[in-house]
């Protein structure tokens, strides 16, 4: 009786080692198949992350397979607002043919001016194509191409004026665009400026009698005398580049950037561009005219 009593407690024993066992192997196989899982997310993550930098070429963009840029639409003739919303104007159709050269497509946004630079370097916008001045305040935010512009400030004034000089506007109240480096220019005379959201604004203030000047483009002042606004240009402050500003981690993007215009500058697409809005070529070195 004892033996068979032995016999019984050992097969149960084990009978409970097999349980364990097959528990063990199931555990096992479950333990397996979840890592086997999360390394076949992180495969495909990854190979999606690869895809979208190879069909970006490498570029950080806001919205893949497209160049999203931003301007004011507040600047004629270089960005004006149509009926519709949408922007035209020199730095729109260039902001286009850049695009084309990256093999993407043009995103247009328009955006007051005085945020723009922000927005480039928040990484709401992949680029600024909108008249920026290279100025060492704003390459402390962000990067800039090479120049597709050139231009210079001036000061306009109504023809009854005796104004002539920056000099001359001492003490007198001047207005500018906010977020221009025409503020500089103005501060240089006078501690009497007045803001305006866009150059065109100002212009049209000072042709109704208000403000004693306004500085602005050269080019935007002679857009608005062709335009009819009871102005004349006095003194030009000096000569400025304008670029398309890039967000600092982009370097990719601004590389293919300046090739893109290094191309558009060869190929006569931006002297092209630059006499259907300016009348003239603004898009090389003054002193290489």
């Amino acid at each position: 009786m004892q033996n068979a009593n032995f016999s019984g407690f050992k097969n149960i024993e084990w009978g409970r080692t097999n349980i364990k066992l097959k528990q063990k192997g199931v555990f096992t196989l479950v333990k397996h198949f979840w890592k086997g899982a999360f390394l076949l997310l992180l495969i495909v993550v990854l190979a999606a992350c690869g895809s979208k930098e190879a069909s970006n070429k490498g570029m950080k963009l806001v919205d893949d397979g497209k160049f999203t840029y931003a301007s004011s639409g507040e600047f004629n003739p270089f960005s004006v607002t149509n009926k519709d919303g949408t922007m035209s104007g020199f730095d729109i159709e260039v902001g286009e043919a850049v695009a084309k050269e990256l093999g993407l497509e043009p995103v247009q946004h328009k955006f007051k001016f005085g945020g723009i630079v922000e927005g480039v370097k928040s990484g709401r916008f992949d680029a600024a194509v909108a008249s920026h001045t290279i100025t060492d305040e704003r390459l402390e935010a962000v990067n800039f191409s090479v120049p597709y512009y050139f231009s210079g400030p001036q000061i306009y004034v109504r023809p009854d004026s005796s104004v002539e000089t920056l000099e001359d506007l001492k003490g007198l109240e001047v207005a500018v665009a906010k977020g221009t480096t025409y503020t500089a220019e103005a501060e240089k005379a006078t501690n009497n400026i007045k803001f305006y959201d866009s150059d065109v604004v100002a212009l049209e203030a000072l042709s109704k009698g208000k403000h004693d000047a306004v500085i602005t483009d050269f080019v935007t002042g002679k857009e608005a005398i062709g335009a009819g606004m009871n102005i004349v240009g006095k003194e030009l402050l000096g000569r400025s580049e304008q670029a398309i500003a890039v967000a600092k981690e982009n370097t990719e993007l601004l590389e293919k950037i300046n090739k893109a215009l290094e191309k558009l500058h060869e190929n006569g697409t931006l002297t092209e561009i630059s006499k259907k809005y300016i009348g003239e070529d603004i898009t090389v070195v003054p002193e290489q005219k």
